[in-house]
């Protein structure tokens, strides 16, 4: 055991054990990292800090049944954020049946890497938001935390195919905004290099 699992585990038995400074240094120790989840998962900052401390105090509830030997820490805080998320934004979202033939086409398959290059992040981040409720939750889910369109639809009681009708359409929806976003900044940092001569 690595000198940070043995941390972790001693901050993880006090925290069981009800020691609030310690509730608090785990809170402040994982904050950045679960912050970063929510707001890609839900539309405002406000949700996201709805989200983030029901998801805490599951965490703080359910703590005495983590298991390192199935995972990390991160990994099982990270688990029960989006599973809030996703039943926070449950009541928005509409999943309409959809069918997939199996095929993405072309241009949602693929993003410019020099259209990457210009964002930042946060950038990235505000444009996922942009997509409609269902889609931005099937995007973070398949490309940002990696599940399968299979674990998608159990997750979210959609069919596999919905799961990768709304993948197809996050990215096609991503690209446009994508284009646009760096073109309206590639226009304001040539109008600006042009006022300062």
């Amino acid at each position: 055991m690595s000198k940070l699992d043995k941390e972790i585990a001693t901050l993880v038995k006090a925290c069981v054990e009800g020691h609030r400074l310690s509730q608090e240094r785990l809170y402040k120790m994982f904050f950045a990292d679960m912050w970063r989840t929510c707001i890609r998962y839900v539309k405002t900052d406000d949700l996201a800090r709805e989200a983030l401390n029901t998801a805490f105090l599951k965490v703080f509830q359910n703590l005495s049944s983590y298991d390192a030997h199935k995972g990390t820490l991160n990994a099982w805080i990270g688990t029960i954020m989006i599973r809030t998320c996703i039943d926070l934004n449950r009541k928005e979202c509409k999943f309409e049946t959809a069918t997939w033939d199996g095929e993405l086409a072309p241009e949602t398959a693929f993003i410019a890497p020099e259209i990457l290059d210009r964002l930042y992040a946060q950038d990235l981040i505000k444009l996922i938001r942009l997509l409609p409720h269902a889609t931005q939750m099937v995007f973070n889910l398949s490309v940002i935390d990696g599940y399968s369109h299979k674990e998608i639809a159990q997750r979210l009681e959609i069919g596999e195919a919905t799961s990768r009708w709304h993948l197809s359409e996050g990215k096609k929806q991503l690209r446009e905004l994508l284009l646009k976003h760096t073109s309206i900044k590639t226009n304001h940092h040539t109008e600006n290099k042009v006022e300062k001569k």
